[in-house]
């Protein structure tokens, strides 16, 4: 089992910045994907980027070049830093957790950008 607890939600200006934080209840050095999605009111659920333990990353286009992942392993935290934020990336923001045939999500963290 691996819990998730995500942070660092809030209300934004368009075009400001905001850094959400995933933190793992066990160590995430050998999980070999973590990842960060989301869901606006409506809509389904869908990838924002992800990285492995090799730290390869794979970003959705709509955030290519304004989001930025990055995990630490000594302090089994993930990070989603939040560039140039747009009123489209209003949602509720869920760290996930990808460990052999099992997906753990977080409760989640809302993201909202007024225009």
């Amino acid at each position: 089992q691996v819990q998730l607890v995500e942070s660092g939600g809030g209300l934004v200006q368009a075009g400001g910045s905001l850094r959400l934080s995933c933190a793992a209840s066990t160590s995430i050095f050998s999980i070999f994907v973590m990842g960060w999605y989301r869901q606006a009111p409506g809509k389904q659920r869908e990838l924002v980027a992800t990285i492995t333990s090799g730290g390869n990353t794979n970003y959705a286009d709509s955030v290519k070049g304004r989001f930025t992942v990055s995990r630490d392993n000594a302090k089994n935290t993930v990070l989603l830093q939040m560039n140039g934020l747009k009123p489209e990336d209003t949602a509720v923001y869920y760290c996930n957790a990808a460990v052999g045939r099992s997906s753990y999500w977080g409760q989640g963290t809302q993201v909202t950008v007024s225009s």
